[in-house]
């Protein structure tokens, strides 16, 4: 399995990011992908995750209404788009699948692969 974070930069406070996450790989139809985020000097932190067997997604509350998840299964592609940032959302923000979940969670340590991670910087 590989997948490739991009769409990271510099965006000023109150404005807009999509990142996206290109997949590959997957010998299984059931899995999930989800999206992190790790600030400098803090634990990795869980987004957003979507199931790819039926599209529904679980979204951290403190992020809700903020970032929202999709998917273009046609070109295995994950998006979170992500609208009034802030600069607290400065971040390495990592995708990452897990196979056959069970449950749509965002439990970092249960989750198989990883992606790159891609930089978002918010400036006030």
């Amino acid at each position: 399995v590989q997948l490739q974070a991009s769409g990271g930069g510099l965006v000023q406070a109150g404005g807009s990011l999509r990142l996206s996450c290109a997949a590959s790989g997957f010998t299984s139809d059931d899995y999930a992908i989800g999206w992190f985020r790790q600030a400098p000097g803090k634990e990795r932190e869980g987004v957003s995750c979507i199931s790819s067997s039926n599209g529904i997604t679980y979204t951290a509350d403190s992020m809700k209404g903020r970032f929202t998840i999709s998917s273009d299964n046609a070109k295995n592609t994950v998006y979170l788009q992500m609208n009034s940032l802030k600069p607290e959302d400065t971040a390495v923000y990592y995708c990452a699948a897990v196979i056959n979940p069970h449950i749509l969670h965002l439990l970092v340590p249960l989750y198989d692969y990883w992606g790159q991670g891609t930089l978002v910087t918010v400036s006030s």
